[in-house]
């Protein structure tokens, strides 16, 4: 499965808002962008299918942005990455969930359901809360 940088950003701005450690913290986009270097309006597009999904919450006005909906160990990886690329499926395959008519006569389909198992299983094995606990990396150490 290739990630694309809707997944990967996603990922950087849940963890990022989580990170924060207070679910009443408001983050504004702006913050995010100007931290992890990714353009404010591509931000703006993901928070649509992250609000949708339940994982964050918006606040309007003076002092407004967004806010965790969940508590990060509540929050999967998966969940995000889904909410974003709308599969982890490793291909195209109707086979992966039953839905193909070719699916008993396909030499492949077993091979596709058991990555995505592995698959599935690996993402939906880390929380927001594991992503977000790992240290930040001191940039400025001299070696």
């Amino acid at each position: 499965m290739l990630i694309s940088s809707k997944g990967r950003y996603a990922l950087r701005l849940m963890i990022y808002i989580a990170a924060l450690g207070d679910a009443e913290d408001k983050i504004a986009l702006r913050e995010v962008a100007d931290r992890e270097h990714i353009s404010q309006k591509y931000l703006e597009q993901l928070v649509r299918p992250l609000m949708k999904a339940g994982l964050l919450r918006s606040v309007r006005g003076k002092g407004g942005g967004y806010m965790m909906a969940k508590d990060p160990a509540e929050v999967r990886a998966g969940d995000i990455l889904r909410a974003v690329e709308g599969s982890t499926a490793p291909v195209a395959c109707d086979g992966i969930d039953n839905s193909c008519t070719r699916s008993d006569l396909c030499s492949t389909v077993k091979f596709w359901r058991g990555l995505d198992d592995v698959i599935e299983k690996y993402v939906d094995g880390v929380t927001l809360a594991d992503l977000a606990a790992v240290p930040e990396i001191n940039f400025d150490i001299k070696l």
